[in-house]
């Protein structure tokens, strides 16, 4: 890139406020042939957002639905009816996190090369099937939670990379918010549909706890047949859009520097360029801060609200309402991110309302939990922890997902970061101890401690994305353009014989990208 160029400010926010962009000629435009000039753009924008967001919201729904369910059937006498002990609960809790985690990236990977409307399909139906309700011992519990862990894994990643594809950097935020708002939704409708199904006791000669693995289980195979007729794949190939449409939305996508938008071949490089980026470890520790508390906060909110010394079914009941706050403050934050543009301030601030110093908002919570004997103020503490734990899970891969260019390249960070941070549930599905309760000092402590963990890598990403700004902003990472007097230039940097050559082949790396903070 040339010192002294032409520059576009698209607003998204680096250490000047602007971005740095290199003039966009015709040889490097989507199909320049054709004219966008007369696309509406707001009224495009919703018909996208209508044809992608709510059913992935459904999709996601079910997934939650699905995976946490076992904890509101855990207290309708399952344990009892399979003769498991406590240690053998939690390692059927366990098992579901070592193939949910390693397989998200390699699933990525597969939901690139495969499309979207088959690859989620197919893994929805997988899932679908592992219907908890026909085990009857605890070997069966092991292997279904094993393959339903397999199957689930790439839905999430699959989902929030598929976004990434459709939408603008800061655009991507309030989506991500209102696709991931569904999980709050799916906790809150869990326990109301659980203690409804579990009236259902006896019928066919199943207990309730069958019955709610049975009926969940039944509809998301249903779901899974439709999403091959409804899910839509990529821009440049979507049915619901005309021509000019496609091409609209993929130079849109380019001029926010998601170069790859047009159509990218897989190559093993962008893997790799994906394992030697910072950014990928970094945003490893940010979801393993945030997504170990997730899991243990919806395996066991019924369980911490029973142990507090309400009934089953008052137990489901009473976290409907702290699901639908944490579906509020999850939205409210997602629309509030993509308007200030800053998402780093919104996952410290989300956490930390006062100040950087101040103690986290999470954190508080779990003060409160370990500290408090009476259960209405740990009741109200759960409801500062939900405050936490699912706004800034959602900003972060929203933040990491706008800060790594190339199709490829993305969904193998993705893949990696949710991968690792959903590994990491295989740690806080085990902290909940049948021996400690009511309190459950020690599941609290350590899930408080995952907190700080995501909050000093949101940290640490911040600081390093604003000092890799000012380097590029010094010319420190230009590279060798042919033709191109350049006196700051690096043959280190690389040498090309155009800019698009350049952006191209280094996507983030290319010294004209910036970084949103």
């Amino acid at each position: 890139m040339t010192r002294g160029s032409t520059v576009e400010p698209l607003g998204i926010g680096d250490v000047s406020g602007k971005e740095d962009v290199s003039p966009v000629t015709e040889s490097t435009t989507y199909r320049p042939e054709v004219d966008t000039s007369g696309i509406d753009e707001r009224k495009l924008l919703r018909r996208i957002d209508l044809h992608v967001v709510p059913w992935l919201a459904i999709l996601y729904l079910l997934n939650f639905l699905d995976r946490g369910n076992i904890g509101n059937a855990r207290l309708y006498n399952m344990q009892a009816d399979l003769h498991i002990t406590d240690t053998q609960y939690l390692i059927a809790l366990t098992v579901f996190f070592f193939p949910y985690s390693l397989f998200e990236p390699p699933s990525n990977v597969a939901l690139k090369r495969l499309r979207p409307s088959r690859w989620l399909s197919f893994i929805m139906l997988i899932w679908g099937i592992t219907l908890h309700g026909v085990i009857h011992n605890y070997g069966g519990l092991v292997g279904l939670r094993f393959l339903l862990g397999l199957a689930e894994a790439g839905l999430y990643p699959g989902v929030v990379f598929y976004m990434s594809c459709w939408y603008k950097r800061s655009e991507l935020g309030t989506r991500v918010a209102v696709f991931f708002s569904s999980a709050t939704v799916a906790g809150a409708f869990s326990g109301l549909l659980a203690t409804a199904i579990s009236k259902m006791d006896g019928i066919g000669g199943k207990p309730g706890w069958a019955w709610i693995f049975i009926l969940e289980g039944l509809l998301t195979v249903l779901c899974a047949v439709a999403s091959f007729f409804i899910l839509q794949d990529f821009p440049d190939t979507a049915k619901f859009l005309n021509e000019t449409e496609r091409v609209w939305v993929v130079r849109r996508l380019q001029e926010d520097m998601k170069f790859s938008a047009g159509g990218e071949k897989f190559k093993m490089k962008y893997v790799m360029q994906s394992l030697r980026d910072w950014k990928t470890w970094v945003a490893m520790g940010i979801y393993m801060g945030f997504d170990g508390p997730l899991f243990s906060f919806s395996l066991f909110l019924p369980t911490i609200i029973n142990q507090l010394g309400f009934k089953a079914n008052v137990a489901n009941l009473l976290s409907v309402p702290v699901y639908a706050w944490a579906c509020l403050v999850t939205v409210s934050i997602g629309f509030i991110g993509d308007r200030i543009g800053h998402r780093a301030y919104i996952n410290l601030h989300a956490c930390n309302p006062p100040s950087l110093t101040a103690v986290p908002q999470g954190l508080i919570g779990y003060i409160i939990l370990i500290a408090s004997t009476t259960p209405s103020l740990s009741y109200f503490a759960v409801y500062l922890a939900a405050s936490a734990i699912y706004p800034t899970i959602r900003k972060s891969i929203a933040w990491v997902s706008g800060n790594v260019e190339g199709s490829y390249k993305r969904s193998a960070t993705l893949g990696m970061a949710i991968g690792w941070g959903n590994l990491n549930g295989a740690v806080t599905s085990n902290v909940y101890r049948a021996r400690d309760k009511p309190w459950y000092r020690l599941g609290h402590g350590i899930t408080m401690t995952y907190i700080a963990i995501g909050w000093l890598c949101s940290l640490l990403f911040l600081v390093l994305l604003r000092r890799e700004n000012a380097r590029r902003e010094a010319g420190h990472r230009d590279e060798v353009i042919e033709g191109t007097d350049n006196p700051v230039a690096q043959e280190v940097n690389g040498r090309y014989k155009s800019v698009e050559e350049a952006r191209i082949d280094k996507g983030d790396e290319w010294s004209g990208f910036r970084y949103s903070t």
